[in-house]
């Protein structure tokens, strides 16, 4: 798909109205209601009065920027060259195919750029999103709750960005369903940042959709991201935060989810655990908390999870399960050996939260070169993580 009748005689104005700086949402808003179509708002803004806008908003809408048609080039350019197995098209706000629950949203993106399949997006659409820098265990049910949530008929949509956001899209892909997830992104869609995830956000086109208000070229600057959470969290029914610090960006989906009136769940962490700070300020606020699949399927009001009496039912926590257990609530597991005997002290020392070097060190009583030696063996053997701060913390 390169140009769909129903958007192409007007994108070039819809476009000009999303690019134009000064001119809000609202605004467009309004002189759409004014005027009845993009076309008309841009010829009314060149005749006095009649546009509804300010004077000074009028002038800034009067003339085309001056790279103009370079930008229509490039827009035209990357409609037309899709990858072989995928499509790209672009949605304005009337098209039929714009999403639903982002046109309801106080301040909708009025074009949108789609690679993929470029089908509908789903109405089932479910935000997980969460630290850049996330610890395996967070890794880890990040991964197992999307898997988990692709396997019932919801939509994953996420950021495509490290850690948290990667582990959704992969987990959501590994249920195998159709359009199991869904990728917002922070640049123009002929780019893919970061470029780590190049082969993920490949499988994704190849089996659903990224979207992007950026037109093709359009670098990762820092003011894109927050604009881009906003579309993450309109698009969804609920936001679930896995792992945040409280400076972190997902806070921002979960405000942004907040005002435009959609739920807000959280999963706790350790109270030691900087990545899990931005989730507890989330849950003093009011936000749902989460041990498992289930918590999110009443949360959702999944007809699914009256059926099987979810809503009686004790949490069951997503923590990987004990040796031999099978795998449950979409999160596989496998049984694991015990920790070696030459290191046991110091597995049991370290316990479910992270510490640092020291605490460990007075917790069994041995100096620092055995329990950091310890410590390296644990690590290589993929028993425990090194964290940022000098911190350890189990991975199995």
């Amino acid at each position: 798909m390169t140009q769909t009748p129903n958007c192409m005689p007007t994108w070039e104005s819809w476009v000009r109205l999303q690019l134009t700086p000064g001119v809000g949402p609202q605004a467009v808003r309004r002189l759409l209601q004014h005027t009845g179509s993009p076309e008309a708002a841009l010829a009314g803004v060149r005749e006095a009065g009649r546009s509804g806008l300010s004077r000074g908003s009028s002038q800034v809408l009067a003339l085309p920027p001056a790279d103009w048609r370079q930008v229509c080039d490039r827009i035209t350019d990357w409609l037309a060259s899709p990858r072989a197995g995928e499509q790209h098209a672009l949605w304005t706000l009337d098209h039929p195919q714009y999403p639903a629950a982002l046109r309801e949203i106080p301040d909708p993106p009025l074009c949108l750029f789609v690679r993929g399949q470029c089908q509908a997006v789903s109405e089932r659409c479910v935000a997980l999103v969460g630290s850049r820098n996330a610890t395996r265990q967070g890794l880890e049910n990040a991964q197992g709750f999307a898997q988990a949530l692709a396997d019932r008929g919801w939509c994953v949509v996420s950021g495509l960005a490290l850690g948290i956001d990667g582990a959704a899209h992969q987990g959501a892909l590994a249920s195998r369903q159709p359009g199991g997830t869904l990728a917002v992104v922070g640049t123009g869609l002929d780019q893919t940042y970061p470029a780590q995830h190049r082969l993920l956000a490949d499988e994704i086109a190849s089996r659903s959709v990224l979207l992007s208000e950026l037109v093709p070229g359009t670098p990762p600057l820092a003011f894109h991201f927050p604009r881009r959470n906003r579309i993450i969290a309109g698009l969804s029914q609920a936001t679930l935060v896995v792992e945040a610090s409280l400076r972190s960006g997902s806070l921002i989906t979960a405000q942004q989810a907040l005002e435009q009136g959609r739920d807000v769940m959280a999963v706790p962490g350790s109270i030691h655990a900087t990545q899990s700070r931005g989730c507890h300020a989330l849950l003093k606020q009011g936000a749902k908390l989460v041990e498992s699949i289930e918590d999110i399927l009443v949360e959702l009001r999944d007809p699914g999870a009256d059926r099987v009496g979810l809503r009686d039912q004790a949490a069951l926590p997503l923590a990987p399960a004990a040796p031999d257990a099978p795998a449950r609530h979409g999160v596989r597991t496998s049984p694991t050996p015990p920790p070696p005997d030459d290191h046991r002290d110091i597995w049991e020392a370290l316990g479910l939260d992270p510490a640092p070097l020291e605490i460990l060190c007075l917790r069994i009583q041995q100096e620092t070169a055995h329990v950091l030696a310890g410590l390296l063996a644990l690590e290589l053997g993929g028993w425990v993580e090194r964290l940022p701060g000098g911190r350890f913390q189990r991975v199995r």
